[in-house]
């Protein structure tokens, strides 16, 4: 069968081979992939930059973003129905992944689809454990591709919620930091629980993606326009602030951007060799008098891939022409070149038409 595979650690090795059909066995679901998503670790990978391959082999079967079909029933799944699938795996040997938890894994010894150890859904079928499986409504329909960024993005809201929630709060503004695919999901997110939502980017301010964050009813904030510190000083502060840029910089800056009790959750992820820089009193007086607080965030738990859906499904409902319009570009296996060099909101590869 035809899958798009990579060498890890060798750049531009990724392509599309032929691989053994997937394995068939008692205990797992036949899945048609129909659409997988592309990201930044998917680019990674292609680049040498990232990604394990499965022990003993060469080659990693990319794709961790899955939207499926079933294909055959069998354990409380019946054929033609939609799902999505968890990446990451357990370890089995620490308390976090024995509690069910692996999004929390204490090890880093766990595996993930697509990106760590463990072969990815960019193949005409996958034989997945039932358990690692999440039902999309038919009624998201293709949309179900956005699952999964979706569950990183409602997994950093709720940690968020939970840390600010250690004490009395009420969070009423929230600043979403980068308009790709987490920021934006982040954004729709947050507007489905009733915050009062900036996103800030590079764009200028009659990019499409600014239409987005308008249709929602979030202000878009062009940061070329009005740096982040501005923007600080005209609101007076966030309660809840999603880096979703991928910038060391701006994550230190994060900080900042804070009011009284305010969280900020990091998303992005930075691996350049860097010095970044941050005034002294905010770090050094203002975190402590003002009980600020900055984390990072990654993977999702099951509960979350569950908000994620149905928070998906809420936003087709509310906001149904701009979440169809996340998807900037459909594009084959064969041409995915296209859909790593697209820099949309999202770019997918469809695998089946079904």
């Amino acid at each position: 069968m035809l899958a798009l595979v990579a060498q890890p650690g060798v750049a531009h090795s990724t392509r599309v081979a032929d691989v053994p059909d997937a394995k068939l066995v008692e205990g797992r679901v036949p899945i048609r992939a129909l659409e997988i998503g592309v990201c930044g670790t998917d680019r990674e990978i292609s680049e040498g930059v990232f990604g394990v391959a499965p022990d003993g082999e060469d080659t990693l079967v990319l794709g961790h973003e899955l939207l499926g079909m079933v294909d055959r029933d069998g354990y409380g799944f019946s054929r033609g129905d939609l799902v999505t699938a968890t990446v990451r795996r357990a370890c089995s040997h620490c308390l976090a992944c024995h509690a069910g938890a692996p999004d929390s894994c204490l090890t880093g010894d766990y595996s993930e689809r697509g990106i760590t150890r463990l072969d990815g859904f960019a193949r005409e079928l996958v034989a997945e454990d039932p358990a690692q499986l999440v039902a999309i409504p038919p009624s998201l329909g293709r949309l179900g591709v956005l699952a999964e960024p979706a569950s990183i993005c409602a997994r950093g809201i709720r940690h968020a919620r939970a840390i600010g929630g250690r004490q009395p709060w009420d969070p009423e503004r929230a600043l979403v930091i980068g308009a790709g695919a987490i920021g934006m999901l982040s954004t729709y997110l947050l507007r489905l629980a009733g915050h009062d939502v900036w996103t800030a980017s590079r764009d200028p301010a009659g990019d499409p993606r600014a239409e987005l964050v308008a249709a929602c009813g979030a202000h878009y904030v062009s940061t070329v326009e009005q740096p982040l510190a501005a923007l600080r000083e005209e609101v007076g502060g966030f309660d809840i602030v999603i880096e979703a840029t991928g910038n060391a910089q701006v994550m230190a800056d994060t900080l900042s951007m804070l009011r009284r009790n305010g969280v900020a959750c990091l998303l992005g992820i930075d691996p350049r060799q860097q010095t970044v820089e941050l005034d002294g009193p905010v770090l050094g007086v203002d975190t402590i008098l003002e009980n600020r607080v900055v984390f990072g965030s990654v993977n999702a738990h099951r509960q979350d891939w569950l908000a994620a859906v149905s928070g998906l499904d809420r936003a087709r409902e509310r906001w149904p022409a701009a979440l169809e319009r996340f998807v900037g570009l459909r594009a084959p296996l064969d041409r995915f070149g296209e859909a790593f060099e697209h820099r949309g909101v999202k770019a997918t590869l469809v695998l089946s038409a079904q």
